[in-house]
C-alpha cells in the first residue's frame, strides 16, 4: 500500500540504491581478466540454442512472417540494454517459450480476420506490445513488485511443468512433421515423395532422439567417474552445444544420392533478405490497423503484461537468492520499468519481446559464483605458501587469510566476515595446542570446502554473452545448416532436464512408490516435506495441483481463447490466498508449498559385503582433490535445473519461510 501512496518510491530506491555500485559493476568485470570469458561463453551458449528453437517454432506457427533472426535479434537489443541500464545486471534476457505461445495465438486470431492478416499481423502485435508496455510501465510506478511473493512455488512450479509438456508437445509435432510435407518452404519437390518423406522422418527420429540421449548425458558429466575434473567441467558446460555441433555434422553423412531437402534443415531468411528487413519499419503500418483492433489489443496485452511481471520478477529472484550472498541491492521496480520500455521497443521494431529467462538467469549467477571462488582460492593460496615460508603459526596463517579475503571482499560488515569463516578458522587451527604449538600444518588444498559463496556481481558478462548473440545473428548461414529434427530433440532436452528439482513432479513420482519401496527415498536426500507431511495430505495436494494443470494445459487447446492460458496462474494466488489454507493444515501448507527447497540427509542401509563406499579413509588423512571441478560440481548437486539452490541439513527441523519476498521492505 505504501507504493500505491507514493509512485516511483520504488524505482527511486533501486536507481539510487544501484547508483552506488554502478562503477564498480564494471571495474569488477575488467578486474576478472580473461576469466570473464568461461562465464560469458558459458551462458551465451545456454541462451542462444533455446532462442534459435524458439525462432524456428515461431517461423513453423507464424507463417514465416516471424523467424530465428528476429528472435536473435530482440535477445540481443534486450539484452545489450539491460548490461547496460538494467538494475539486476546477473539477469539474463531472452525470447522464451510463453512470448512464442502468445504469438501464435496472436497469428491464428489475425490470419482469420480479412482487415488484419498476416499483412498487418506484425503491426497488430505493434500495438499490443505498446499496451503491454503501458501496463509494465504502471506496474513499476506503483510498487506492484512488492507483492510477487504471493506468487508461491505452487503457481511457480505449475507454470515451469505447463510449459515442459509444451516443449515435449512441440518436439512430438515437429518429428511427426517430418514425416509430412512443410507448409512454409520451397525445396526440392523430389523430397516430398513417400520415399524420402518417410527417410527424411526416419533419420529425424534418429537425430531427435540421438541429440536427446547425448545432451542428458553430457549435462550430468561432472559426476562421471571418466577423465580428469577439467574434461568432465568443460563436457558439463558446453556439451550440449558441442552434441547439437556433432549431430548437425552427422547430418551431412547421408549417401550423395539422397535428395536436397533430407534431412531438412532450419528454414529461416538471411538477415540481409528482404523478408527480415520489412518489420524494421514495420511502424508504418500500425496507422493502418482498424481501430476497434487497437483497442481489442488490451486482452492480450493484459496478459503477456502479467506473464512478464511474473516471469521477469521469477527469473530475478532466482538470479539473486540469499544463499548467493550477494552484496548489492536489487531493483525489481526499475528492472520492470525498463522492461516496458524494452518491450515497447520491440514491438515497435516488429520483434517478439524479450523478458528475463529460466533457468539461464541463476545459470549466470551461479558460474560467476565459481569464478569468483577461483579468485579467493589462488589468492588465499599464495596467502598460505607465503606464511609457511615465514614459519608462521596456524593462528597467523588463518589471520592473514582473513585479511586476504576481507580486502578482496570488499565489504564494510568485518564482523559479518568474521562469522562466515569461522568454519575456515576451525579448520586451520585444528591442529593447533593450546598453548600455541602446532601439531601439523593446514594444507592450503583442502581450502575450497570452508570458503563461503561469493558472487563476481558486474556487468560485462552480460554485455559480452549479449554482443556475441547480436553476431551470431550475421552467422545464419551456418546456423541454418541444423537440422530441424535436431532441433526438436533440443525441445526434449529441455523439457526433461527442467523436471528434476520440481517438488510438483517429484510428488507425482511419489505417488507411484508402493509403501514397501517407501524407505528407498529416503535413503538418499530428499525434499523436507516427506517427513514432515504425513502421505494423505502429500497426495492430496498433489492431485489438486495435477487437476488444476490439466486445466491450465487445455485452455491451451482452445483456438481462440488460449490466449488467455495465464489467467488461471493468477486466479491461483487467491486460491493459495483464501482457499487452500481451509483445506489443508497451515504447517503442511507451508511445507508442501516452501519458498525454499530445502532438503534432509538421508541414512543409507550398508550393505553386509565390504564395498568402496565402507572402505572409508581415517579423517585425518589427507586424499587429493581436483580443486578446479570441485566449486562447480558441489554447486550442480546443491542447485537444481530451474537454477534454485538447495537448502540442505542434517535432520529435520522447524524452522521454514513461508513466502519468497523480493525485498525485505516490501513486507511492511
Amino acid at each position: 500500500m505504501k507504493y500505491l501512496k507514493a509512485p516511483f518510491r520504488g524505482i527511486n530506491s533501486d536507481v539510487q540504491g544501484r547508483l552506488q555500485c554502478y562503477k564498480q559493476d564494471w571495474v569488477g568485470g575488467w578486474r576478472s581478466g580473461f576469466g570473464i570469458l568461461a562465464p560469458t561463453t558459458y551462458i551465451f551458449f545456454a541462451s542462444a540454442l533455446p532462442v534459435i528453437a524458439f525462432g524456428e517454432q515461431l517461423n513453423r506457427d507464424t507463417g514465416g512472417s516471424l523467424s530465428t533472426v528476429e528472435t536473435l535479434a530482440s535477445t540481443a537489443i534486450c539484452g545489450i540494454i539491460h548490461s547496460v541500464f538494467g538494475g539486476q545486471p546477473l539477469l539474463i534476457l531472452g525470447v522464451a517459450e510463453p512470448t512464442v505461445i502468445m504469438y501464435s495465438y496472436l497469428y491464428n486470431f489475425a490470419k482469420k480476420r480479412e482487415d488484419l492478416g498476416q499483412k498487418l499481423f506484425l503491426a497488430w502485435t505493434g500495438w499490443v506490445c505498446v499496451w503491454t508496455s503501458l501496463m509494465l510501465i504502471l506496474l513499476a510506478i506503483f510498487g506492484a513488485c512488492a507483492i510477487i511473493n504471493r506468487f508461491t512455488r505452487v503457481a511457480g512450479e505449475l507454470f515451469g511443468m505447463l510449459i515442459s509438456v509444451l516443449f515435449i508437445q512441440e518436439a512430438i509435432k515437429g518429428i511427426v512433421s517430418e514425416f509430412r510435407v512443410p507448409g512454409n518452404e520451397n525445396l526440392n519437390p523430389e523430397s516430398y515423395l513417400f520415399q524420402w518423406r518417410y527417410v527424411n522422418g526416419l533419420l529425424g527420429s534418429i537425430f531427435s532422439f540421438g541429440l536427446l540421449y547425448t545432451a542428458l548425458k553430457s549435462r550430468r558429466a561432472r559426476s562421471w567417474c571418466y577423465g580428469t575434473g577439467l574434461s568432465r567441467s568443460f563436457i558439463a558446460d558446453y556439451g550440449v552445444p558441442l552434441m547439437v555441433v556433432i549431430w548437425t555434422a552427422l547430418s551431412f553423412s547421408v549417401p550423395g544420392k539422397v535428395p536436397v531437402g533430407v534431412p531438412r534443415r532450419l528454414f529461416s531468411p538471411l538477415p540481409w533478405d528482404s523478408e527480415s528487413l520489412h518489420h524494421w519499419t514495420v511502424i508504418k503500418d500500425m496507422f493502418k490497423v482498424p481501430v476497434a483492433y487497437v483497442f481489442a489489443a488490451l486482452i492480450p496485452a493484459l496478459m503477456i503484461a502479467g506473464l512478464y511481471f511474473f516471469d521477469h520478477s521469477v527469473a530475478s529472484q532466482l538470479a539473486q537468492q540469499k544463499e548467493f550472498n550477494l552484496k548489492k541491492p536489487s531493483a525489481y521496480h526499475y528492472d520492470i520499468l525498463l522492461l516496458g520500455f524494452m518491450t515497447l521497443l520491440c514491438g515497435l521494431l516488429g520483434l517478439p519481446p524479450s523478458n528475463g529467462v529460466l533457468p539461464q538467469s541463476p545459470m549466470h549467477t551461479k558460474s560467476l559464483a565459481v569464478l569468483k571462488r577461483q579468485l579467493f582460492r589462488r589468492k588465499m593460496k599464495e596467502s598460505i605458501k607465503e606464511s609457511i615460508k615465514r614459519k608462521a603459526s596456524n593462528s597467523e596463517i588463518y589471520g592473514k587469510m582473513q585479511e586476504v579475503f576481507i580486502e578482496m571482499d570488499h565489504t564494510p560488515d568485518e564482523c559479518g566476515v568474521v562469522k562466515e569463516l569461522e568454519s575456515l578458522k576451525n579448520a586451520v587451527m585444528k591442529d593447533e595446542n593450546k598453548d600455541g604449538n602446532q601439531k601439523s600444518e593446514f594444507d592450503p588444498e583442502h581450502i575450497d570446502a570452508y570458503l563461503p559463496v561469493r558472487v563476481n556481481e558486474q556487468r560485462l558478462s552480460n554485455l559480452l554473452q549479449s554482443l556475441l548473440v547480436a553476431v551470431s545473428v550475421f552467422a545464419m548461414p551456418l546456423i541454418k545448416q541444423i537440422p530441424t529434427s535436431v532441433l526438436w530433440g533440443y525441445f526434449a532436452y529441455m523439457a526433461i532436464d527442467s523436471l528434476p528439482g520440481n517438488q510438483f513432479w517429484e510428488r507425482m513420482l511419489l505417488l507411484f512408490i508402493t509403501p514397501g519401496r517407501q524407505y528407498k527415498v529416503l535413503e538418499a536426500f530428499h525434499a523436507s516435506f516427506v517427513e514432515s507431511v504425513p502421505f494423505k495430505y502429500i497426495a492430496a495436494f498433489t492431485l489438486f495441483q495435477l487437476v488444476y494443470f490439466l486445466l491450465c494445459f487445455g485452455i491451451t487447446w482452445i483456438p481462440i481463447a488460449g490466449i488467455l492460458f495465464p489467467l488461471p496462474f493468477f486466479i491461483l494466488i487467491l486460491i493459495r490466498q483464501h482457499i487452500l489454507p481451509k483445506l489443508f493444515h497451515p504447517y503442511h501448507l507451508q511445507e508442501l508449498d516452501a519458498a525454499e527447497y530445502e532438503e534432509i540427509a538421508g541414512a543409507p542401509r550398508h550393505s553386509v559385503s565390504l564395498s568402496f563406499a565402507e572402505m572409508k579413509e581415517p579423517e585425518d588423512a589427507e586424499t587429493p582433490t581436483e580443486s578446479g571441478d570441485d566449486d562447480a560440481e558441489i554447486l550442480d548437486e546443491l542447485t537444481t535445473s530451474r537454477g534454485e539452490l538447495k537448502v540442505r541439513s542434517s535432520s529435520f527441523h522447524d524452522e521454514r519461510i513461508l513466502q519468497v519476498h523480493p525485498e525485505s521492505s516490501n513486507s511492511e
